[in-house]
């Protein structure tokens, strides 16, 4: 079996390398057509989700349930947050399919590609760790709420090691603070166990579940609001 799950991972990777080519294609003719007339690139985030989408419902070890997604707002700005176990989490929320704005490490936009295609998305980049690139994306968040953009984060900052839900960092909350919005927590089930955070093997029949849950209102204080989220996340994870 384990031999048969490498063969089959390098497959499934190889694959995504080769329709990412396909993917990216369609990606800049949806970005050049939709331009003059969608400043927040909905319609190519959308298309975004269901390019992500496809890998996880193509994947036969993978089966995915998606449940609250009404909670997230097709309108307004909202601050999202998930916990982040495993490579797959991006894959998984962008089955959301709802108009978000993400956070991510400034490597990954460095991907040829997938890259590429968040940069046409107007995603934001960050370098953990470095005060310069923190201040440029709080800024970068604040244009995308005060235009109306969710945007997505995840307050640990990085993927768990050992499963655990980690200590969350100030800026998600600070933002919703700043702004007046909610924030929507989200838990993730089940991606450690498909793809651990070491390694690209791939394991047996997985369930994921992305259960988004009841909205936060925003007070005046951002210690109190990512306590609400992180006891409402691990919440969510501890449930039978």
């Amino acid at each position: 079996m384990a031999a048969m799950l490498r063969v089959f991972s390098v497959a499934y990777w190889a694959f995504i390398g080769i329709t990412c080519v396909v993917f990216f294609a369609g990606a800049v003719v949806v970005w050049l057509v939709t331009l003059p007339f969608d400043r927040r690139r909905t319609v190519l985030h959308l298309y975004s989700s269901a390019w992500a989408s496809f890998y996880v419902y193509v994947n036969p070890l993978w089966r995915l349930e998606v449940t609250g997604r009404n909670r997230i707002p097709w309108r307004g700005p909202a601050v999202l947050v998930a916990n982040h176990a495993s490579l797959i989490d991006i894959l998984v929320l962008f089955a959301l399919f709802r108009p978000f704005k993400w956070v991510s490490k400034q490597e990954i936009f460095r991907v040829p590609l997938i890259g590429w295609n968040m940069r046409l998305n107007d995603y934001v980049p960050l370098v953990r760790g470095r005060a310069e690139s923190v201040r440029r994306m709080m800024a970068h968040c604040d244009r995308l709420l005060e235009a109306g953009s969710p945007v997505m984060l995840f307050p640990e900052g990085r993927r768990t090691s050992d499963g655990e839900l980690q200590p969350f960092k100030d800026g998600a909350f600070e933002l919703a603070v700043r702004h007046q919005v909610p924030v929507i927590p989200i838990a993730v089930h089940g991606t450690r166990r498909a793809l651990p955070r070491h390694g690209l093997v791939l394991r047996d029949r997985v369930d994921v579940h992305v259960e988004v849950l009841p909205p936060i209102e925003p007070h005046d204080d951002a210690a109190t609001v990512k306590e609400l989220a992180r006891t409402s996340i691990a919440g969510a994870l501890a449930a039978p």
